[in-house]
């Protein structure tokens, strides 16, 4: 029998979005128009630090880009995915190898065996869920 991923509750994603201030997001793109851009500046503006992970990209929302998640000198609380499923397996690899505390796969990147290798390597997951959205609801809307 295999076993199944099943996303954490509300309140424990709601517990990792108040204690986590750093994001690496990969495949964060630099066009203002593109749903990774939109999703990882509002989380700016929330407040947290953006960092962008995306190969032959300088800068993205005026922070410095790396071309992989191995290559950030800094520590991070979560990875946010922006990218297809199928490749989603090297970045679950380099989680577990950084020991990434969370891993927040993105609305419509769903990788079932990828998500729950990095579960089963103690990595809190989140899988086809928006950050933003679930900030929004969880957290924001009780501040206004």
């Amino acid at each position: 029998m295999c076993a199944e991923f099943v996303n954490p509750g509300l309140d424990e994603i709601k517990a990792l979005l108040e204690r986590s201030a750093t994001i690496a997001v990969v495949g964060l793109s630099p066009k203002p128009a593109r749903p990774s851009h939109h999703v990882a500046e509002e989380m700016q503006n929330f407040g947290y630090r953006i960092i962008p992970v995306r190969p032959a990209v300088n800068e993205v929302l005026g922070e410095k880009a790396y071309a992989d998640l191995r290559a950030v000198p800094q520590r991070f609380d979560i990875v946010d995915v922006f990218r297809a499923p199928q490749y989603v397996d090297p970045i679950v690899d380099a989680c577990i190898e950084l020991q990434v505390p969370a891993l927040w796969l993105q609305d419509g990147v769903v990788n079932e065996a990828a998500a729950l290798r990095a579960q089963q390597a103690g990595i809190f997951v989140v899988m086809d869920r928006c950050i933003y959205r679930d900030y929004r609801d969880l957290i924001d809307q009780g501040k206004g």
